[in-house]
Parts: C-alpha cells; structure tokens; sequence
C-alpha cells in the first residue's frame, strides 16, 4: 500500500480524468491516468497502483478485457478495480462483476459515492496486503525453521554418528587415544614419537594353575571380574590401558595426554590394584580359586606409536622401561609392588616403600635395584 494511496484512473475522455484526479486529489489521494485500455494496462504493471478506476467503453481495449488482463496477473490480481461507466443496464453490471471488478459506478456518478466505494475498496486493500505481507513472513519464518530443523537434523547426525565411532573405537582402544584420534585433524597424531612415561604392569598369581584345574567358565569368569575390578581405577587415575594380554595388565602415563605427576598416579594405581584385588582375591578363595596379585611401575623413555595394519591396529610403547616394568611385575610376590629406582626418586616423600635389594632380571646385564612400595602417605 502506497502512502499515500495510488489511485489510476482509465478513460478515454480526457474531461473525465480531470473529474477524477481533481475530486480524488482533493481527498489526499495520489492520481495516475491512462487514455486507453492499452497504456492502462502499461500503467497498471509500471505503478502497481492500489486500486483501479476502470472505464467500461474504450478504443483497443475495452474494460472487460483490461479488467480480465488484471485479475490474471499475479502481481495485479489483488487491486480492486471499479468499473466506471454509463453502461448501467443490470446485465452489463452482472457482466463487469463477473470479470472480475470487485465494484460498479455508473455515470454521471455521485462525487460522496465514489469518495465511499474508494475509501472502502482502500480499507480491503489495506488489509489484503498485510494478510499477504503475514503470509510471506509466515513463510519465510517456516522456510528459516525448516532450515534450522535441517541443520540440526545433520548436526544430531554427525554427533551421533561421531558417538558411534567412538564407542567403537573406545571398544578396541584406550579411552584417550579414541577421544584423541576423534577429536584431532591431524593424521599424524598417533605417528611414533618419543616420550618419558610411567608404565604400570600386573598380573595374577596362580592364574596358570587355575585355567589347568578349572572349568572354562570359571576362567572366564575370574578374568572377567579381574578386568572389571582394575579397568575401572585405571580409568579413574586416566591411565592409558594399553592391553590386556590374559591375566597380563599393561598401562602408561604421560601419553598420548600428557600429566606432571605421570609416577605418583602410576603408582598410587599400582596400590589401589592391589588392595582391591586383596578384598577380590578373599571372594575367590571361598570359591576355591587360590590366586594372588603382583603389580610393578617404572619410569624411562619409550618410543610410542600405532603398529599394526589397516584392519587392526594398536597403540603401545616400545624401550627399556617397558621390558624392566614386565620384568619387575614378574619378580614381584603376591601382594608386593615393586618400583624402579627412578621411580622411588619421584615418590619417595609421598610412598612409604621397603628396599628389596637388586635383583637379576632376564634381559638386564646388570642387577636391577627394586622397591616395594607398601602404602601411600599422603591422603588422596
């Protein structure tokens, strides 16, 4: 709706277009002519005006056929249109009302008449345009709703899809290395490289024995328990699990996340294993199961990395410090956690330990000084 209205007026009489422009004028209104059916049409798609004053009976095109012309453009179909005529026979007005016109004024027409009909065909148009003005924002509100449940819709996928993965990856992987490999663009992340790390090594005493002298089930079931009991701290001091090798436990600090105190969680683990795997080790003896538990933690660089193929992989370390905390970790008695030297020189304040003396380990050309840690001093 133009402000302030556009009004055009079409007639072949040039005095009658004065008549209109004057009186309508004088109303405040804004006034467009056109002589002929052909330049109103023209007019019509040039100005957009907001209601049209059609004479009936002119050169190349008459009214009906301008009046059909409007009422099947689009843009045009909505602007009300009088048909102003001397034709006032009841079926020329039937005629014109059914082309379309959404009013008739016969001439000579009275100047308060059609001040009323344009005023009132004003009003409807007013409220048309702001039904279509609604409409549009209606739906351009549900095209950005729409777009917005589409984004959505893919980002829940790819979360989802991401969850996925890493549940997957969490089956076959340490917790950190998944969450590292999903969360990382670089494809090198898991690329070789060489690090100071703590590895904290256990395993069962008497487990040989028992899968000679039990059912498998009974096995399965130890193992089972076992896992449970020592996955779980594992995973509340973050330690990166590196396998579980039957009874054999393997696990590293300081990567591939990194952490200052990568030899008191080691060990602090390392006893927190033990005393849980002492109240577990009582359950199976009332089942008949005598089994003990022998842990180890020391401390060195390793070169770490991903090894396998493209259908199985793992993520291990390779050094020294792995092969002394195996060998250690078979050394230790039911019960015992024995430490390295550099690992005592990195808890000593924190652990109260025993000296175990040195000892020969298989593959070390020189004896090996071992610790048994007994308790954590401070509280946790």
């Amino acid at each position: 709706m133009h402000d302030p209205p556009k009004i055009l007026a079409v007639d072949d009489a040039p005095e009658n277009l004065e008549i209109l422009r004057t009186r309508l004028e004088a109303r405040g209104y804004q006034v467009i002519t056109a002589a002929d059916g052909e330049e109103g049409l023209l007019r019509a798609r040039a100005e957009a005006p907001d209601l049209v004053l059609l004479d009936v009976m002119m050169p190349k095109l008459d009214g009906i056929a301008v009046l059909k012309v409007l009422k099947a453009d689009a843009t045009l179909r909505f602007v009300p249109v009088v048909l102003v005529t001397a034709k006032a026979d009841s079926r020329d007005v039937v005629a014109g009302l059914e082309a379309g016109a959404d009013d008739y004024l016969t001439k000579p027409f009275d100047q308060a008449a059609l001040v009323a009909r344009v005023r009132s065909l004003l009003r409807i148009k007013a409220l048309n345009d702001l039904s279509q003005a609604q409409a549009a924002q209606l739906a351009e509100q549900a095209e950005a709703l729409a777009a917005a449940n589409r984004s959505l819709e893919a980002r829940v996928a790819a979360q989802v899809a991401e969850i996925e993965r890493i549940g997957r990856l969490r089956r076959f992987l340490p917790p950190q290395i998944a969450e590292l490999v999903s969360r990382s663009d670089d494809p090198t992340v898991l690329d070789s490289h060489r690090r100071e790390i703590t590895v904290v090594c256990c395993d069962l005493r008497g487990f040989t024995v028992l899968t000679e002298t039990s059912e498998p089930e009974d096995v399965m079931a130890v193992l089972r328990e076992y896992h449970e009991t020592v996955g779980e701290l594992i995973f509340r001091r973050e330690g990166t699990l590196e396998r579980f090798a039957g009874d054999g436990v393997m696990v590293i600090f300081n990567d591939p996340l990194p952490c200052p105190d990568h030899a008191a969680r080691g060990v602090r683990l390392a006893l927190e294993m033990r005393d849980a795997m002492a109240q577990l080790g009582e359950a199976w003896r009332k089942r008949g199961h005598e089994i003990g538990f022998g842990a180890s933690v020391a401390l060195g660089y390793a070169t770490l990395g991903e090894i396998g193929f493209d259908r199985r992989r793992e993520y291990t370390a390779i050094g020294s410090v792995v092969s002394l905390a195996h060998r250690l970790c078979a050394a230790a008695r039911p019960g015992q956690v024995l430490i390295s030297q550099r690992v005592l020189a990195e808890v000593e304040a924190d652990c109260e330990v025993a000296a175990i003396g040195a000892l020969e380990l298989k593959g070390f050309q020189r004896p090996v000084p071992a610790y048994d840690a007994l308790r954590w001093r401070t509280p946790p």
